[in-house]
């Protein structure tokens, strides 16, 4: 949680809570971070305080029977075999991003080793094992698939987002960088009178490429690189949008999709990584990124949302990935590890 309303804080946050509240009487929790984190946490609750030196040093922790490490790569796990491990891993992405050989293969030691100290392995999606099976060794190791949940937010009828669109939206979110892709959007504009509002942690130089590609296409007056929103403002473009777009090239889940699908919108998703998943039949899928092909499966999936108006079915399909499952499912984990010889 060492960065505020990033998707691995939301993960721990969330999680965190929903443990608590599906704990039985016999369990007790403790929270390991940093002292200024644990506001997010309720007052009574019992925290182990996190320091970086810890790193290096970490400290015995008697009376502690399982370890939970949230983060696939930290640094921050026990070393006692008396103390069980179970290591959730969210993704392999950077196998799917181009990134040099010497970089792949930094990455993949320092996944090993944490795997290594594991007892069991979480995978937070089914193409996320598949990964970790093909490219690491977990021995004999159990990996059990459970997927996030996504807390239902509430939009309250006051809020107003610090920008509005003149015409009606499209709407995409997430950290703007290559491997969101959302450049590949700009020819939807094409033959309509569409916005395409994209929000998130924006990397300049990716910002500067899509406002590039929209600039060829002549629609850069409709294109709003907005950059980060707070969580109302997120809920309210979901509300309003006349469609999610999220055509990603790496993910290991993916929450905004689910968000936006809790208000009955259209979805379109990329085909690529865990993404088929977490859409299922619901979702409206790019298999190509050129741009005559984005746009077709744009218009036929509009055309078959305003025909068929699934939003009911879609919003059915969204409340399956709830934080109480999660929970319950974490909860199986740890007792069976706890079991394990």
């Amino acid at each position: 949680m060492k960065y505020a309303h990033t998707g691995i804080f939301e993960y721990c946050h969330q999680l965190g809570q929903a443990l608590k509240a599906d704990k039985s009487a016999a369990d007790q929790i403790s929270y390991y971070l940093k002292p200024d984190l644990q506001q997010y946490f309720d007052a009574e609750d019992h925290f182990l305080n996190q320091n970086s030196l810890q790193k290096f040093i970490f400290p015995r922790h008697r009376h502690i029977d399982l370890w939970h490490t949230t983060y696939q790569l930290s640094s921050y796990i026990p070393v006692s075999k008396s103390i069980k491990r179970v290591l959730t891993i969210h993704d392999l992405n950077f196998l799917h991003e181009g990134k040099s050989l010497s970089k792949t293969n930094y990455y993949l030691k320092k996944h090993q080793k944490n795997i290594d100290l594991a007892d069991h392995i979480v995978a937070i999606s089914n193409f996320t094992k598949q990964d970790i099976l093909k490219n690491l060794d977990t021995g004999n190791k159990p990996i059990t698939v459970i997927y996030n949940g996504c807390a239902e937010g509430i939009l309250s009828a006051q809020t107003i987002p610090a920008y509005i669109a003149a015409k009606p939206f499209l709407f995409a979110l997430g950290t703007v960088n290559p491997k969101k892709n959302f450049h590949v959007l700009i020819p939807l504009l094409t033959g309509n009178d569409y916005e395409l509002i994209i929000a998130g942690k924006t990397e300049p130089d990716y910002r500067d490429k899509i406002m590039a590609e929209a600039s060829s296409y002549q629609v850069a007056d409709r294109v709003k690189v907005i950059g980060p929103v707070s969580e109302q403002e997120k809920l309210w473009y979901y509300k309003n949008c006349e469609a999610f777009l999220f055509p990603s090239i790496a993910e290991g889940f993916g929450i905004p999709p689910i968000e936006a699908m809790r208000f009955g919108k259209p979805t379109f998703l990329s085909s690529a990584t865990s993404l088929p998943e977490i859409g299922g039949d619901v979702a409206y899928y790019f298999n190509s990124y050129e741009p005559a092909a984005i746009k077709q499966v744009f218009e036929d999936g509009m055309n078959a949302y305003n025909r068929l108006q699934p939003a009911q079915e879609i919003i059915r399909h969204a409340k399956q990935f709830n934080w109480d499952n999660s929970a319950k499912a974490y909860w199986k984990v740890y007792r069976e590890t706890l079991n394990q010889s």
